[in-house]
């Protein structure tokens, strides 16, 4: 094996959540050609520092256009056979299935997916349905199913997505894997010190409906009700997802005095502040924000749904809530508030689980063993 092609839809996310891997791979000796349609100049260097190629290649990453997917498909058909790697391995929902379709198509022998979420598509959002999101359903399942038909492998981060894409026929059970979460650097979020005063909760996240911001805003007008030094921090930005929050709705948080947001910036500075982290999402792979927040010894409250549960032992690194219930998250955020010294306990809990179970470079070698790259 000479060579890796990385297909992925943002080159920010080949940096922040492939970054080890991509060294890995390279201080394997080889070839690593990262894919990606929104190359700029520092996201080109910082790829190259890592080891690998940046490669442009054209991809509308949202919106649903089938016959500007399947052009940008087939040109991708044709750089994959100029660039000629042995592996592909592709993330993100339309680089799974027309870079794993534009790879059978060049007859890339080895073909690998991951899928680390099931994404707006199919997360339960409380309300009903619509005919255009059931249409959008049907049509993701079919456009899965043929092209995870055509694959070595699927990596999936929770057994929930796994048994779904198998209950869903969209995947054969002897083709998925479990890989437990894509894992985060141990030394570079290191265990911070524990903050009790003022008690801060964080909340990291792309403003969606999906992710809970609604719901963990609620939360905060309760305990700040009650408790009004208590601070309350949301960090992430707006996106073209269907699920995106207006900007206007922050703004006004903000102004009411609700919550604290910076915008999208460096989450590492933020998490030092925080006492305890909160993720009220639908659903999720295994987020990579929480695991930054178990390695640096923070308490976590999240939903008992796929992919959340997998970072809380419910009452030992935090509490585990159910979905959509302002009240309960609520009466475990004031926990904290009234019970500050269970912030420090929990947080050793945290940072034991990380180092256990969301080592990335455990999580890299598992992956590269399931590839064939030893």
């Amino acid at each position: 094996m000479n060579s890796i092609a990385i297909v992925s839809s943002q080159a920010a996310s080949l940096v922040n959540f492939r970054g080890p891997l991509l060294r890995a791979l390279s201080d394997k000796g080889l070839e690593v050609l990262a894919l990606a349609p929104d190359y700029d100049i520092e996201m080109r260097s910082s790829v190259e520092a890592l080891g690998a190629k940046p490669v442009d290649y054209g991809l509308s990453r949202t919106g649903i256009n089938p016959l500007r997917d399947f052009f940008d498909c087939f040109r991708l058909f044709f750089l994959l056979r100029r660039l000629r790697p042995d592996v592909v391995l592709t993330y993100f929902i339309k680089p799974v299935i027309f870079g794993t379709l534009a790879a059978w198509l060049a007859r890339i022998p080895r073909r690998f997916a991951m899928i680390e979420g099931l994404g707006f598509v199919y997360t339960d959002s409380g309300d009903k349905i619509s005919l255009k999101r059931a249409i959008l359903r049907v049509a993701v399942s079919v456009l899965y199913r043929f092209a995870l038909a055509r694959v070595s492998g699927v990596f999936f981060l929770n057994n929930d997505d796994a048994n779904e894409f198998v209950r869903k026929r969209l995947v054969w059970p002897e083709k998925a894997r479990c890989l437990g979460g894509i894992g985060v650097d141990l030394l570079e979020w290191a265990a911070a010190p524990v903050v009790k005063c003022p008690v801060t909760f964080l909340l990291v996240a792309r403003l969606l409906r999906e992710k809970g911001v609604i719901e963990y805003i609620e939360a905060a007008r309760r305990v700040k009700s009650m408790y009004p030094e208590t601070r309350f921090l949301l960090l992430g930005s707006s996106d073209t997802n269907p699920g995106n929050l207006p900007l206007a709705d922050v703004e006004a948080w903000v102004a009411e005095g609700v919550v604290e947001w910076p915008g999208h910036v460096a989450v590492r500075p933020w998490m030092e502040q925080a006492s305890v982290f909160v993720l009220p999402s639908y659903r999720e792979g295994v987020p990579r924000s929480t695991q930054e927040a178990m390695a640096m010894a923070r308490p976590v409250i999240t939903t008992n749904v796929p992919g959340c549960r997998e970072t809380v032992v419910d009452g030992e690194n935090g509490f585990l809530v159910p979905v959509r219930d302002v009240g309960a998250l609520a009466e475990k955020m004031l926990f904290f508030v009234e019970r500050p010294e269970f912030i420090g306990r929990m947080g050793v809990k945290s940072r034991l689980m990380a180092e256990a179970r969301f080592d990335v470079h455990e999580v890299n070698k598992r992956l590269m063993i399931f590839m064939g790259i030893q």
